[in-house]
């Protein structure tokens, strides 16, 4: 079985859910679209390959916001595209947090800043702790999406909706990919920056990311799989 990872930039890994996926028989085929060297100048010329040819589409996290076309529009548009495409094959789409939106953008929702940015780890109210238990989770996000129409929501918290399904395919705004080594490469890239204007301590963020580790994998890992059986049914 193949799987498609959107990278959208080089510092975002697919981390705990990737090695989910691959212990389930899929076989990862990673797409950044961002290279290192444009990192500050992501207005790149975006390829994307045919839906078709996956059995499964998650599409990671970003920097940007998904509705910023003058600075990410050569390539968000045809993100959109592809993952419309996947969805209405039936091919089953996991979006995270920029990919969520992404997600629910393509199955037209929209996308707005949040009231305030969210940043560390929180609990969700969830509707089905089954396919995506309370958390705690981990969130770094300054946009919020608008469900698309048809959509279930399945988990909120107080800023925003953070998980949705639609069909074969589910929205996360969360984060349960994260490891301690990708939290460490988003702080040393503005991430300690953003961290302290929300009054949080850096390395105090970095210590309870190494103290949930475990636990954050097991939930990962279990979020896969849940995904994986609504996607069989």
């Amino acid at each position: 079985m193949q799987a498609l990872i959107i990278k959208h930039e080089h510092l975002s890994t697919p981390g705990y859910v990737g090695e989910r996926l691959t212990e389930r028989g899929y076989d990862l085929t990673e797409l950044v679209v961002v290279p290192e060297e444009r990192f500050t100048d992501p207005g790149v010329t975006g390829s994307f390959p045919a839906a078709s040819a996956y059995d499964l589409i998650v599409a990671l996290g970003a920097p940007w916001s998904v509705d910023h076309v003058e600075l990410i529009g050569p390539w968000i548009t045809p993100e959109v595209e592809l993952l419309c495409s996947a969805h209405a094959a039936g091919i089953p789409v996991l979006g995270i947090c920029f990919g969520g939106q992404a997600l629910a953008t393509a199955l037209g929702g929209r996308v707005e800043r949040s009231p305030r940015f969210e940043l560390g780890w929180t609990r969700v109210d969830t509707d089905d702790d089954r396919l995506v238990p309370a958390g705690p989770w981990f969130q770094f996000h300054g946009d919020r999406w608008h469900l698309p129409p048809g959509a279930r929501e399945i988990a909120r918290n107080s800023v925003c909706s953070q998980a949705f399904v639609h069909g074969r395919s589910m929205g996360l705004q969360f984060h349960p990919e994260l490891t301690p080594a990708v939290l460490e490469q988003w702080l040393v890239h503005g991430g300690e920056a953003m961290a302290k204007d929300a009054g949080l301590v850096p390395a105090e963020l970095m210590a309870r990311t190494w103290a949930e580790a475990r636990h954050a994998r097991a939930r990962a890992h279990a979020l896969v799989d849940a995904f994986l059986a609504l996607a069989a049914r």
